[in-house]
């Protein structure tokens, strides 16, 4: 029974931590009020996460996980499916983690925060989800790129960060979108409808992409 309760006022402060640091951000967000919001005092937050930076920790972990399970990146799709529709389902899964409603809600907020103020655990969820879902992309990017491309070319790469930056410009610019393009649903068939056009967009573009070797003649050319 103790067991029990411990486990739900541990469930309650994550779940108050995800409003407070997602919209509030690591340094304006405090202990207090979260625990105000949880329905607990201050002591549970050390016995169960140590201080702040635990529970801010563990709250990212958990962000990464429950969106990861909810929606992993490969959809549900055969490691052997195309390239390009390994493409959609990974850019499907990552627009459902920033833009889907309920706990993903504040998970998307959460990591926005996260990307441009970094604390001390972005360590952690950089070797532990970051790095993985990079590598996978860089791999699905090679594959559509073709010739000689490999996963860690900088070709690859700088392709990967281009998928992934429409994705994350649609979160970024959502209230400029929402004047700009009013009849935007971003519910599950326009998120769906969405990872598509940027699928579309990214195969149009790195099906007709230079290869390293033809960019080098451009570049001698031009010189």
């Amino acid at each position: 029974m103790q067991q029990a309760h411990g486990n739900d006022t541990k469930r309650r402060l994550l779940d108050a931590a995800g409003e407070v640091f997602s919209t509030k951000g690591f340094k304006a967000a405090t202990v207090r009020e979260i625990c105000r919001r949880a329905k607990a005092n201050v002591a549970a937050v050390h016995y169960h996460f140590g201080d702040k930076e635990g529970l801010y920790e563990a709250l990212l972990v958990e962000a990464f996980e429950a969106g990861l399970r909810r929606y992993p990146p490969g959809m549900g799709l055969n490691e052997a499916a195309a390239p390009q529709d390994r493409l959609y389902a990974f850019i499907h899964s990552f627009l459902l983690r920033m833009l889907g409603e309920g706990r993903c809600a504040w998970c998307g907020k959460l990591m926005a925060r996260e990307m441009h103020e970094p604390t001390a655990a972005l360590n952690h969820v950089m070797s532990q989800y970051i790095l993985p879902l990079a590598n996978r992309l860089r791999g699905i990017v090679a594959e559509v790129l073709g010739g000689d491309a490999q996963p860690g070319d900088r070709r690859t790469m700088l392709c990967a960060m281009s998928v992934v930056g429409q994705c994350q410009y649609i979160f970024r610019s959502k209230s400029i979108i929402d004047v700009m393009l009013p009849e935007m649903r971003l519910d599950e068939t326009g998120i769906a409808d969405l990872a598509r056009h940027i699928a579309d967009f990214s195969l149009g573009a790195l099906k007709n992409f230079p290869n390293s070797d033809e960019m080098h003649r451009d570049a001698a050319a031009v010189s």
